[in-house]
């Protein structure tokens, strides 16, 4: 079971306070893209426009693949020209005005399976932590849009946790936001605001710990620095001969099919991480590894890249490889077809948010963002990143 404390040493772990969530529709709502044309002398039609700018949202066929144009389409100036809208001609559509929108109306699709049950590890009138299972990705992002974290969080009616709030305080509406991210495939604690001061100072608190780890003013000073620490469970690859290590190497991006922004990998010219990594158990029959990982920064896929990088890449991680850099791909495959998923272009290679891999976030220690109080909290681990004493003092006590 997960575990709250408010210090370190004191009180055994307590169970999660307890669990929520709907399921899932079998068709999400779509998606609406709102654009504005302005007139101009070139000649743009509406396949042109879209095609070439949610080219990393849907290839060509997407767009033109659909049985019923007439539905995706909602144009307030193309009133009464006809089903035909693919060739509209933007620049003289817009003639009339300087400027028109255009909403394209990619239809809803089923999205691909994801647990919905969240479990509360803590919660007060300033914020909750869930703890969130594997295969749940947290904001909306490619095939996941209605299958979220965010999205729960959102169906869900909160009440206020004490009764001493403010007449104000009680009848204002809740809606949690997180306020950090995990990777689809990574279990465990995830934070989330209720105020937009809590999420302020979270934020703050997360971004803080970022900014100093570039600092050569040694661990320490980082350590005095932060409000907030965050500590994880992995199965990596290989019997690790240090107890103990750091690893500094800076994360930047690269190209890579199937990622609009670029893929995270350990870059020389990207902006500085810092990971403390200390190793549980070692198994050296299965040539793998328990470790925990503290990390005083927050790139995106840190603490993958990062022990990818030291030669002991993830269990099971289908993207990332020794080095810190992505399995082999080929730089121009890609899937053209568009079936039924709204026009979604589907990724040829592995992406960050195929699952597979063992990562947990176990731990979380911060300063309570209104009251300062010190708050613990543990998300119980999964049997795969316990070590064997561990299992065996879970057995005793069942």
């Amino acid at each position: 079971m997960a575990a709250v404390t408010t210090d370190h040493h004191s009180s055994p772990p307590l169970p999660s306070l307890y669990s929520f969530g709907v399921p899932w529709p079998d068709l999400n709502e779509g998606l609406l893209y709102t654009d504005v044309v302005r007139s101009t002398g070139n000649a743009t039609t509406l396949i042109e426009l879209y095609s070439s700018k949610y080219k990393n949202s849907a290839p060509l066929q997407g767009f033109v693949g659909r049985r019923n144009p007439s539905r995706i389409f909602s144009l307030s100036y193309c009133f009464g020209i006809g089903a035909n809208m693919f060739s509209c001609i933007l620049g003289q559509l817009a003639s009339k005005n300087s400027q028109s929108p255009v909403v394209y109306h990619r239809l809803p699709w089923k999205e691909p399976f994801a647990p919905y049950v969240l479990q509360v590890l803590y919660e007060d009138n300033d914020m909750v932590a869930i703890n969130k299972p594997s295969g749940l990705q947290v904001l909306p992002g490619g095939l996941f849009q209605q299958r979220t974290v965010l999205m729960q969080l959102q169906w869900k009616e909160w009440n206020k946790v004490s009764s001493d709030c403010s007449k104000r305080q009680m009848t204002q509406e809740t809606h949690p936001v997180p306020v950090h991210r995990l990777g689809r495939g990574t279990s465990g604690i995830l934070l989330c605001a209720k105020t937009k001061l809590a999420k302020t100072r979270l934020s703050a608190y997360f971004a803080n710990g970022t900014a100093f780890a570039g600092d050569d003013g040694g661990e320490m000073e980082l350590s005095k620095a932060r409000r907030i620490s965050k500590v994880y469970r992995a199965l990596v690859a290989g019997v690790i001969e240090r107890d103990e290590f750091v690893i500094k190497q800076p994360i930047g991006t690269m190209h890579y099919p199937g990622v609009a922004k670029g893929l995270y990998v350990a870059s020389s010219s990207g902006k500085p991480a810092f990971s403390k990594v200390q190793v549980l158990e070692r198994d050296a029959q299965r040539n793998q590894a328990v470790v925990q990982v503290e990390i005083h920064s927050g790139r995106p896929h840190q603490i993958r890249i990062h022990l990818a990088f030291a030669g002991h890449p993830l269990i099971g991680d289908p993207l990332y490889d020794i080095g810190g850099q992505p399995k082999a791909f080929e730089p121009h495959s890609s899937c053209d077809c568009a079936a039924d998923d709204g026009g979604y272009q589907k990724p040829v290679q592995a992406v960050p948010g195929d699952c597979g891999y063992y990562l947990h976030a176990y731990q979380l220690f911060l300063s309570h963002p209104v009251t300062n109080k010190r708050i613990e909290i543990t998300a119980s681990l999964p049997p795969t990143l316990q070590t064997q004493e561990e299992r065996d003092q879970e057995n005793l006590q069942r």
